[in-house]
């Protein structure tokens, strides 16, 4: 019988509850995730479990649950929060609200002010839960007192609450299945001390997915909080690692020179596979965008696009000024506006200061927050062409979105960007102002070169789905996908390889 592959979802399933919009990490978990299940799923072979804090352990959850939580993240959209509460039930309203407001915050004190508040969750529940249980007990001794019940009845009573407990994580997992962490759970405490736990007493094997360690090597663009946390969380979690993923080559070499650096024993090499082009259904060039839910959007063919976090590490200072130095240089009507799509991080508040006072440039620059993915869609198909001026990457999905939307990118020289963007992508360098200028100036000037570009994005480009990520991290894991023998089955197998699991 085949290894159980168990996906950890809970990060993806608390990001959903505290954030308004996915980011990438999120993106990259369910659509591996979405990909892995529709493929697997009806075997049994692929379970996703989330945390039971109060208990120390995992336990089994639905897809279902995690689909239609993630399906109303990447659709929803905050500008119609005001209009929407008064048809909501006021605490779902209130959540909103809430969430909203925490978004702003400076990333520590959002980081501790959401652990507060799901520890405060959590221990409402375990009251509830204790008086639901005290309560159960009560009316259990009064039927018994009153004959209400006899001998048999609360036996079968009991059976039944014992299979179903039977039925949890611990009774499903068998010795060697792999546990796969590919959430940024460095931000949920304890997690390290739970999963060395779990693994010994259960059997299992444990796999990593790594994003970046941009806060081990580059702390000044994070927060110090976070630099701590995620510092203690990857040298606590790699010596537990049976396998190590990464989303890109130049990800594999950072996290192998780090534990070389800092003398942690790896099992073996850290594997990269290849990351998805988009998120969900990815229009074709040719196709149609639908029609957005909401009138914050340029009108399509006079814009230039950049789709990011605003942080200090995706250099959107840096496009500020290039845009500033354009409209010193050139008419205003020779000027494309610069958007600016996504939610606002650390360390961006004299950019967005300077913004604001500027007027967006006296409207040559816009910020569209939050962006739902129709949003996102209808601003990758209606821009000239996309910047991604990036310090530093583990990857960098927004430069293999546009080219999947057929849109010509400029990116940074760097990290895993050259990676992402291959031939297709014209580079410059991000710490040069006059570089980047020259490079964005020349696409502006030059329309027939821009769609001579476009032309050729829209002919070569070939996007990598996620089930080809899904497939190639299987592979990583050490399964074997064979095609199943019975004529006209719809569903592969899996089958552990004999590779120990680095294959």
């Amino acid at each position: 019988m085949a290894a159980t592959l168990w996906i950890d979802v809970e990060d993806l399933l608390w990001y959903t509850r505290v954030h308004v919009r996915p980011s990438g990490i999120q993106r990259v978990v369910f659509e591996i995730a979405r990909a892995v299940h529709a493929r697997y799923g009806d075997t049994g072979d692929v379970r996703f479990v989330r945390h039971n804090a109060l208990r120390g352990t995992f336990c089994t959850v639905e897809w279902s649950e995690l689909a239609s939580r993630f399906e109303r993240l990447s659709e929803s959209n905050p500008t119609d929060e005001s209009t929407q509460v008064e048809s909501r039930p006021r605490n779902q309203a209130m959540r909103q609200m809430v969430r909203g407001a925490l978004e702003r915050l400076p990333e520590t004190p959002r980081f501790h002010l959401y652990s507060v508040l799901l520890a405060q969750e959590r221990a409402f529940r375990a009251w509830g839960a204790m008086f639901k249980d005290l309560g159960r007990g009560v009316v259990q001794g009064s039927r018994h007192l009153l004959g209400r019940h006899d001998r048999a009845t609360s036996d079968a009573a009991e059976a039944e609450e014992s299979t179903t407990a039977a039925a949890g994580f611990a009774s499903l997992v068998r010795p060697g299945d792999i546990l796969l962490t590919m959430g940024a759970f460095w931000s949920h405490p304890g997690y390290a001390a739970m999963l060395e736990s779990q693994c010994k007493r259960l059997g299992l094997r444990y796999a990593l997915l790594v994003y970046d360690i941009i806060a081990i090597r580059r702390p000044e663009w994070c927060d110090p909080g976070f630099v701590h946390v995620f510092q203690s969380f990857i040298d606590r979690i790699l010596p537990l690692c049976d396998i190590v993923l990464a989303i890109s080559r130049a990800t594999a070499e950072d996290v192998s020179a780090y534990a070389h650096e800092r003398a942690i024993p790896l099992s073996g090499p850290v594997v990269p596979i290849p990351m998805g082009s988009g998120f969900g259904r990815m229009l074709t060039a040719a196709e149609t965008a639908p029609a957005p839910r909401s009138d914050r959007l340029p009108p399509p063919g006079g814009y230039a696009l950049f789709v990011s976090t605003i942080e200090a590490r995706k250099n959107h200072l840096l496009i500020f000024r290039v845009w500033r130095r354009l409209l010193e240089e050139l008419p205003p009507e020779r000027v494309p506006t610069m958007v600016f799509a996504g939610r606002v991080g650390w360390l961006v508040d004299d950019l967005m200061r300077q913004i604001a006072n500027s007027n967006g440039l006296n409207g040559k620059l816009i910020v569209v927050e939050h962006p739902s993915d129709s949003e996102l869609t209808a601003l990758y198909q209606g821009c000239r062409f996309t910047v991604f001026p990036s310090l530093y990457e583990g990857w960098g999905l927004p430069v293999t979105e546009s080219l999947a939307f057929g849109k010509p990118c400029l990116i940074a020289d760097r990290t895993s960007l050259p990676e992402a963007g291959g031939t297709l992508a014209r580079r410059f360098d991000p710490d040069n102002l006059h570089d980047a200028f020259e490079a964005i100036r020349d696409v502006i000037l030059d329309p027939r070169d821009l769609a001579r570009w476009e032309d050729q994005v829209r002919r070569e480009f070939r996007p990598v789905p996620w089930t080809a990520s899904a497939e190639a991290l299987l592979a990583a894991l050490g399964y074997a996908v064979t095609a199943p023998e019975a004529e006209g089955s719809a569903r592969p197998e899996m089958a552990l390889a004999d590779t120990g699991g680095n294959s």
